[in-house]
């Protein structure tokens, strides 16, 4: 006894000389080590919270460039295979683009020297044209979108991948009016031309930049460099600006977050480990659940019927009765064999915690995505006012958005139409080509979507009504936020239309009371 005491003793002493020198080492490895401000806290190298915490600083080619194609397969597989990922991404689209972003031209008319009346015609000619060209298949260079589908497929290539890229070509094609194609290119084509390299002198991932660090050039391949039906692939490189005319030859569609970043993350990439680990959970809960409504038994045997060697040998007789398989069915009854009995497998599903465990992550991913949950879930069970708040919090990110997707996508395509239209001569606009700042004035515009979600559209229009008459707001604008329309245009239907009444007779007023009901707030939980 008093050996084995001894033995437990040495052991004891072994760990803790251990211990000590870990410490002694990591004080060695951090001297002097700063005990002052952020060094007791989120730069302490003591604390046990942060001990196993492994950080390094590195610059964007090793922290993203290396590692973009990874995530990239990754937020495409999750998009394919998870409900949520798929569900989220189809989510921004719709809220940002709905089926497409309108154009509404708004013209410099007072730096042009145009009267109001000039100007509206000449935004009304303008809309007219783009919206020929817009409409038609025609603007895709591969016939097979027209200008809203091209929005909504390069938002969704652009969170799904990271970015995604569009070229400007001219085609000439028979019954239609303008040769301005767009072709959209996913983002795996851009590429260096040197097979699994992501790096070369001043060419990161396809995107070839100067001595300062400008992008100048895209290297695109003609073909998907890992399609099993690409052969021989070849490299094109196209400057991102033209010399001599300054065209904006390749759209390159990202969001940046940090200084010389060459190529954009998926906007899953955050939540991309938890989003695949909340999968396979839901996948084997499903499992679970079908297995326990199989009503699963298993037949166990106290003694072996078999013979010596577990039979095996020989064939059994055609006339033998093969009592091997019990088939449980409604009403039915089986009579077991001799020394044979039915236990039952319950496998305790479903999981009374499943529900409460995955709205937890789901939050958290929501957040990450700038999407409530409720949004994200469409489960607005709350009260009137989280709703709405949800609704508002999600509007911040999806207005957000839209408007990038106007600046960087909608805006140069437009101003490129435009300016053919000029030298068809199908839109007169003196000095368009003489002056940047007339060219500007003419190619100003806004980009109208979706209008936001309503959970109750009384209020909404009490509140408008309000902010108008208390000069906080316009009707237009009131228009444009909750109906997408445009008051003017509404303004003159409606003249026709109550003209129209009251020829017909139809001129009684009608009578709204707008008063607010508070009493269908009462009894709700904040």
């Amino acid at each position: 006894m008093n050996s084995f005491k001894q033995g437990v003793k040495k052991v004891k002493n072994f760990i803790s000389g251990k211990r000590e020198n870990a410490t002694e080492n990591a004080t060695l490895k951090n001297e002097p080590v700063n005990s002052t401000g952020y060094g007791n806290h989120a730069a302490s190298s003591t604390k046990r919270s942060v001990v196993g915490w492994i950080s390094s600083l590195s610059d964007p080619i090793d922290d993203i460039e290396r590692n973009v194609e990874t995530m990239r397969e990754r937020s495409r597989d999750l998009y394919m295979g998870a409900p949520i990922a798929s569900g989220s991404l189809k989510s921004i689209v719709t809220n940002v683009v709905g089926y497409e972003l309108k154009l509404n031209a708004q013209i410099d008319g007072d730096f042009l020297g145009l009267s109001q009346e000039e100007a509206e015609a000449i935004e009304d000619k303008i809309e007219r044209e783009f919206e020929y060209w817009a409409d038609s298949k025609n603007c895709d260079a591969n016939r097979m979108c027209d200008f809203g589908q091209l929005q909504q497929l390069a938002l969704l290539s652009t969170l799904a991948s990271g970015d995604c890229f569009a070229i400007l070509p001219y085609k000439k094609r028979v019954g239609s009016l303008y040769e301005l194609t767009v072709k959209l290119i996913e983002a795996d084509r851009i590429c260096n031309p040197v097979i699994n390299t992501f790096y070369e002198e001043r060419l990161i991932n396809g995107v070839e930049i100067d001595s300062t660090g400008e992008v100048i050039a895209y290297h695109i391949a003609d073909k998907h460099p890992n399609s099993s039906l690409t052969g021989q692939n070849d490299w094109k490189r196209i400057e991102k600006y033209g010399k001599l005319s300054g065209r904006l030859n390749v759209i390159h569609l990202l969001d940046i977050e940090r200084p010389e970043q060459r190529r954009g993350i998926p906007i899953l990439a955050p939540v991309i480990e938890g989003l695949k680990q909340i999968d396979r959970y839901t996948d084997a809960e499903l499992m679970a659940a079908v297995i326990s409504g199989m009503y699963s038994v298993f037949i166990t045997t106290e003694a072996s019927q078999q013979g010596e060697f577990g039979g095996g040998f020989g064939e059994a007789d055609d006339d033998e009765e093969d009592n091997s398989k019990i088939n449980i069915g409604n009403g039915s009854v089986t009579f077991l064999r001799e020394g044979e009995k039915i236990q039952e497998s319950n496998p305790g599903r479903p999981n009374p915690n499943f529900d409460a465990f995955t709205t937890a992550i789901f939050r958290q991913i929501g957040v990450a995505l700038e999407i409530p949950y409720e949004v994200l879930m469409k489960h607005f069970t709350s009260s009137y006012s989280a709703s709405r708040g949800a609704l508002l919090e999600a509007w911040k990110m999806f207005k957000k958005r839209r408007i990038w997707l106007a600046k960087n996508f909608c805006q140069p395509i437009y101003e490129e139409f435009l300016a053919e239209a000029v030298l068809k001569g199908r839109i007169h606009a003196p000095g368009f080509f003489d002056d940047p700042l007339i060219r500007k004035a003419y190619c100003s515009a806004e980009w109208n979507g979706p209008t936001q979600g309503q959970l109750d559209p009384k209020k909404e229009v009490e509140a408008a009504i309000l902010r108008i008459e208390s000069d906080l707001s316009t009707r237009t604008r009131e228009a444009q936020e909750l109906t997408g329309t445009d008051f003017f245009r509404n303004h003159e239907l409606r003249k026709r239309e109550e003209q129209l009444r009251n020829e017909a007779g139809f001129n009684a007023p009608v009578n709204i009371n707008i008063q607010s009901d508070k009493s269908d707030e009462g009894g709700e939980k904040e």
